[in-house]
């Protein structure tokens, strides 16, 4: 596990939650979530799982396995909202595709100068 140790810390304080508040989520001991926090242990893939669902993020990123994919929490919203959201998701990756595109059209244009 990359750095999990650091991650599951990071993701704990960004959450607002205690190592005791996330134990208590968790249903393990706050000793436990200190463990994991300092990689004197791994959780079970259960835990992991829970850890997961509880910090709104994939297992994928808690392991390091992947760092730029985020998970967004679309619980309480409409089929249509979640629509709304994916098309707009869809737009601003064909807006940034432009820019980056652009950009490598203007250092082409510089190169050949």
């Amino acid at each position: 596990m990359v750095d999990f140790g650091n991650t599951l810390k990071e993701l704990r304080k960004r959450a607002g939650l205690t190592q005791q508040e996330l134990a208590d989520r968790l249903w393990v001991s706050k000793a436990a979530v200190s463990y994991y926090e300092q990689s004197l242990r791994c959780p079970s893939p259960e835990i992991l799982v829970k850890i997961s669902k509880t910090l709104h993020v994939s297992t994928d990123h808690l392991l390091g396995i992947e760092d730029k994919k985020q998970v967004i929490d679309v619980t309480d919203l409409t089929d249509e909202d979640i629509r709304f959201l994916e098309n707009t998701i869809e737009l601003l990756r064909k807006k940034n595709n432009s820019i980056k595109t652009a950009s490598k059209k203007k250092v082409h244009a510089r190169e050949e100068k």
